[in-house]
């Protein structure tokens, strides 16, 4: 079976070094792996995003390494969520078999990681995406484990300060996240507040031979509006055009409830979009691929300009 992993894909993001990449990483990786007691030897880089996911090619175990020390409260809510969820019953990746995790190594938080043997999620999943959504806002509020209240802007201010975009793109960001803050405070939220998992897109999902998907990357999980979850897929959908319109009803359908027609949904979805962009552009000068794409998701920021043609990475 040919295998795709996700771990940490498209998740908000930690301030981003221009150094962190693979070159970086890997004497990270093999100092973890040392002190696990496992070997570093052939280990796959799978993606490079907000953390450089490795496989190791000699046990079945992922390894997350995150961009900085800052992310080290998220790796620690990683862990403990993870062991909270699977008590709960929710299908959620597993911790590898290491103890005293997570472990800081020069200042990268890393954790380790069951590897899941089957596919990434994708469109045809959504529905799964929908019930596990649920299952996760459904669960007792005052009984999960500490979690901070659900920020949309954790991480996106330090892309926007950190990321090599051009002087007016930053300005102009800085500009319409602080009309945007403005626009929240008079919003009128009509779910109950709830557990949230912080970056709900199906490709949070992995599905195994079993065909049951698994919930991976905790690092947002937080407390806060389940509209936030839902506003993921709905903006994939309307503002990105990465879903088919029959797929998303299906994904409403599921959870019970259309965010889209919420008359506040226009602001969570530019919230969306920002986020989606800033998140890209922090590899902004690793491919022309990558580059073209965010000029793209500008031009839609600003401008309406190449609404529903953006390219999900």
């Amino acid at each position: 079976m040919s295998v795709v992993h996700p771990y940490g894909c498209a998740v908000a993001g930690a301030p981003s070094s221009p150094t962190f990449g693979r070159d970086s990483t890997t004497p990270v990786l093999r100092e973890a792996c040392r002190r696990a007691g496992l070997s570093a030897d052939g280990a796959e880089l799978l993606r490079l995003g907000e953390n450089a996911i490795y496989r190791l090619a000699g046990a079945p175990v992922v390894v997350r390494i995150a961009r900085s020390a800052q992310r080290w409260p998220d790796a620690v809510k990683e862990v403990r969520m993870s062991r909270w969820l699977a008590e709960q019953g929710v299908r959620v990746v597993r911790l590898a078999d290491v103890e005293d995790q997570p472990f800081d190594v020069d200042g990268h938080p890393v954790t380790f990681w069951k590897y899941i043997d089957g596919r990434r999620g994708r469109p045809s999943d959504v529905g799964d995406l929908a019930r596990i959504l649920r299952s996760i806002h459904e669960l007792p509020v005052d009984q999960a484990p500490e979690l901070p209240q659900f920020d949309p802007f954790a991480r996106v201010v330090h892309r926007i300060e950190q990321s090599p975009i051009p002087d007016d793109d930053r300005a102009f960001l800085a500009d319409t996240l602080s009309q945007v803050r403005d626009q929240l405070r008079d919003l009128d939220f009509p779910l109950a507040p709830a557990v949230l998992h912080g970056d709900a897109h199906v490709q949070n999902l992995m599905v195994p031979a079993d065909g049951r998907p698994v919930v991976i990357d905790l690092e947002n999980m937080a407390l806060g509006q389940p509209e936030w979850d839902l506003n993921v897929t709905a903006t994939e959908w309307q503002v990105a055009g990465f879903w088919q319109d029959e797929r998303y009803r299906e994904f409403s359908e599921e959870y019970g409830f259309d965010v889209s027609r919420w008359s506040g949904f226009a602001v969570l979805r530019r919230v969306q979009a920002i986020k989606m962009t800033t998140w890209i552009m922090q590899n902004l000068n690793e491919s022309r691929e990558i580059r073209d794409q965010y000029e793209r998701r500008m031009r839609t920021i600003r401008e309406g300009e190449s609404l529903r043609s953006w390219r999900p990475f």
